[in-house]
C-alpha cells in the first residue's frame, strides 16, 4: 500500500480477501476487473484510430489517382 505499485481498487479488493479468508476467489475478481477495463480501453482506442486510418488510406488513393490522370493530361499533351 505504500509503494503505490498497484491500483487502490485492486489493494482494498486483496485486502478484504485476505480478511474474508477468500483470496484466491479475490484475486480472480480483481483480475476480471482489470481485464474487463483494459478491453474497455482498447476498443476506444480502436474506435478513436479508425476515422484517422480511413483519412490517411482515402488520402494514399487520392494521390495514386490524381498522379495517373495527371500523366495521362501529360501525354495527351504531347506533341505527335
Amino acid at each position: 500500500q505504500k509503494l503505490q505499485v498497484f491500483p487502490a481498487l485492486a489493494v482494498h479488493m486483496i485486502t478484504v480477501g485476505e480478511e474474508t479468508g477468500k483470496l484466491d476467489e479475490m484475486l480472480i475478481k480483481v483480475a476480471e476487473t482489470y481485464e474487463t477495463n483494459l478491453q474497455v480501453a482498447l476498443k476506444r482506442f480502436v474506435n478513436l484510430l479508425e476515422p484517422f486510418i480511413i483519412l490517411i488510406m482515402g488520402s494514399v488513393v487520392g494521390f495514386i489517382v490524381i498522379s495517373m490522370l495527371l500523366a495521362i493530361f501529360s501525354i495527351n499533351e504531347m506533341p505527335l
